[in-house]
């Protein structure tokens, strides 16, 4: 077994005051115009020059993981709650609707989980994104054994719902989390096992939509 890493040393007090305004001004440009927001631009809103964040954020993925760790550690939590649900349609219905309101309420996110973040100080979130699909993988093996959940459903369906709620945060910033929560009921009606209507046309996505990067 190899050793453990040395923990890192922490930063000076000036330089935890820059990284601490970069993530924050990386924040409010995120959750005002999405994560496409050029590096140029969040350094600006910082009050600090491009070298000086590139030093603490040598990529646009590090910094993306840096804003969202507690978004990717709160969707690691639903789906674990949902999983100790003893109620797979419950716990499986949670877990969607929980999922919406964490896009809406941290814009940007959805783009954060479905693409890859890359570079070796990313691995955790990774990983947090990884054990996240893999539960859901599990909420929907045991949703569909306990009768629950249409039996065509398939995993990359979660896309649909992340694509979905995405643009009701653009269309509708003000209202997006309480038109979220609608448009998910109405999904999961749809999802039921119950629903009454025709099968499902073959999806066009994969797993690899749902997912881009599994590390």
């Amino acid at each position: 077994m190899g050793s453990l890493a040395s923990p890192l040393p922490p930063l000076r007090s000036d330089a935890q005051r820059n990284r601490d305004r970069i993530v924050e001004a990386a924040r409010e440009l995120f959750a005002e115009r999405g994560p496409d927001v050029p590096m140029a631009t969040i350094a600006r809103r910082a009050g600090i020059g491009t070298a000086t964040l590139y030093r603490r954020f040598p990529t646009k993925d590090s910094l993306v993981g840096a804003v969202f760790a507690d978004q990717f550690a709160e969707c690691v939590t639903a789906v674990d709650d949902a999983l100790a649900d003893p109620d797979p349609w419950r716990g499986f219905c949670t877990m969607l609707s929980e999922l919406a309101v964490l896009q809406t309420v941290h814009r940007g996110f959805s783009a954060a989980f479905l693409s890859g973040l890359s570079g070796t100080d990313m691995a955790a979130l990774d990983e947090d994104r990884s054990r996240a699909v893999r539960a859901f993988h599990e909420l929907i093996e045991r949703a569909k054994a306990a009768g629950r959940l249409r039996p065509d459903f398939v995993p990359a369906d979660l896309a649909l719902v992340v694509a979905a709620v995405a643009g009701l945060v653009t269309l509708f910033p003000g209202d997006a989390t309480e038109t979220a929560r609608r448009m998910v009921a109405y999904l999961l009606a749809g999802f039921s096992a119950d629903h009454g209507g025709p099968p499902l046309p073959p999806s066009p996505l994969t797993i690899h939509h749902l997912l881009a990067a599994v590390r």
